[in-house]
């Protein structure tokens, strides 16, 4: 699997993919495999091959000051990027959502005074990328964007954007591990996810906050069901409560348990899940399979929102076959 990989990234020259001509024609195998003669005899031999993405990463985490969220990252598995996106993104976002839900369910929202009556424990707003434009901005912050690269590769895809929209009542969210969809257990220390949820509203226990287990990465499994549970008398004991301020993220490994207590006081509480996986794990969101024609000519100069939405995943073709240019991107390393 590993050489087979390789071979995949090795077919294009990274070269061929910038610039005006490779946004013309389309190239053909016999035309890459031309390309590569020279270079893939070296390619094969290098010890190691995404030593330019990790020190790219790295230096950005440094510009950044995110050296000590990356440390809290590597030893308990998540950290808070404190005023991560701006009040104005966080007021729009808040907006976009509660009218997202108010067309949803055809209810009035009162993010103050809700009382469980209508909103009773967890809603979900789904797909919300393209709810509105404040969202676009929030998929770029710099700041956990620049952790999800070390998470995931520099190849990495938004999978998904979610709000979680919490009422008072219901229960819990149980503890679990994003990663889903089959993963068998020992999972990798490799985060194959990642998440980055935005406090939208002010998070502490009572209000229904998020919650995580410091060091669960490092199980590489789901919790039992003797360790799901958050508050009362059987809850985890090693739960802790995110208490955040709206604009505050937390980024975690996509090994690390989370979920949510239950909300106690009235309101609503509003988060903005913004989920991430490697080049080659499905997404949840369909976001590689149709984008609406407005949102990729508003980013066609954007290279970075384009590869979140998985416009550069060479896997998927149809009976035309595989459009080779795309592998030229495809990651070669961990960092990749």
């Amino acid at each position: 699997m590993v050489w087979a990989s390789f071979f995949w990234s090795m077919i294009v020259d990274r070269e061929m993919n910038q610039g005006s001509a490779m946004a013309e024609q389309k190239l053909s195998y016999e035309d890459v495999k031309a390309s590569r003669a020279k270079s893939l005899g070296a390619g094969v031999h290098q010890a190691d091959p995404d030593k330019v993405s990790r020190e790219t990463t790295l230096s950005e985490i440094d510009a950044l000051g995110l050296n000590a969220n990356l440390a809290e990252l590597e030893s308990i598995g998540y950290t808070t990027v404190k005023a991560a996106i701006s009040p104005d993104l966080v007021t729009r976002a808040r907006e976009a959502i509660v009218r997202a839900m108010e067309r949803k369910t055809g209810a009035a929202v009162d993010i103050e005074n809700e009382s469980g009556e209508v909103f009773n424990g967890i809603s979900l707003a789904h797909y919300l990328l393209f709810e509105d434009e404040v969202f676009e901005d929030i998929a770029l912050a710099p700041e956990p964007l620049a952790l999800i690269n070390y998470l995931l590769g520099r190849s990495s895809k938004l999978s998904s954007m979610t709000c979680h929209f919490k009422g008072p009542g219901g229960a819990c969210l149980p503890l679990h591990s994003d990663n889903g969809n089959g993963m068998p257990a020992p999972f990798s220390m490799t985060s194959q996810v990642a998440n980055v949820n935005y406090a939208l509203t002010p998070y502490s226990e009572e209000a229904g906050a998020l919650g995580m287990v410091p060091g669960s990465h490092r199980l590489c499994r789901q919790p039992r069901t003797d360790e799901i549970m958050l508050g009362g008398d059987h809850g985890n004991p090693n739960a802790v409560a995110m208490d955040l301020e709206p604009g505050d993220a937390v980024v975690w490994h996509g090994n690390t348990w989370h979920g949510s207590f239950e909300r106690t006081v009235p309101g609503i509480r509003m988060n903005l899940a913004t989920y991430f996986a490697r080049h080659y794990v499905v997404t949840q969101e369909r976001f590689g399979e149709y984008v609406p024609p407005e949102f990729i000519e508003r980013h066609a100069n954007n290279p970075l929102m384009l590869r979140l939405l998985g416009q550069e995943q060479g896997y998927g073709w149809d009976a035309s076959g595989p459009d080779w240019a795309k592998f030229a991107k495809a990651p070669r390393g961990q960092f990749d």
